[in-house]
């Protein structure tokens, strides 16, 4: 099992950064492939970047691309999300999840440790 803390939230206005993080327990953290997620009041959750197991292969929404980056520190068992030029869209609940499915092959319902969320609001 892993558990996994997110950090690093808060308000920034439109057009500025946040670093979100995501602490992880356990000794196999290199086995999974860490997602970072998002849900805004009245949406679904949605997915906005994963890295593969040795962060060889990363994935992004459309929505984020070439905004932000995600990236894991293996030795140190956390995942970041990198966010730049943030947009009120942006506004959402984070979360960072873990599978051990293949990068390429997995969706959502297939995460199978979550954390708690961090709030993130991008003002006009």
């Amino acid at each position: 099992q892993v558990q996994l803390v997110e950090s690093g939230g808060g308000l920034v206005q439109a057009g500025g950064s946040l670093r979100l993080s995501c602490a992880a327990s356990g000794r196999t953290f290199s086995s999974y492939v860490m997602g970072w997620f998002r849900q805004a009041p009245g949406k679904e959750r949605e997915f906005v970047a994963a890295i593969s197991s040795y962060g060889g292969r990363a994935y992004y929404a459309d929505s984020v691309k070439g905004r932000f980056t995600i990236s894991r520190d293996n030795a140190k068992n956390t995942v970041s999300l990198h966010m730049n030029s943030l947009k009120p869209e942006d506004t959402a609940v984070y979360y960072c999840a873990a599978t051990t499915t293949d990068i390429a092959r997995a969706t959502m319902r297939d995460y199978d440790y979550w954390g708690q969320g961090t709030q993130v609001t991008v003002s006009s």
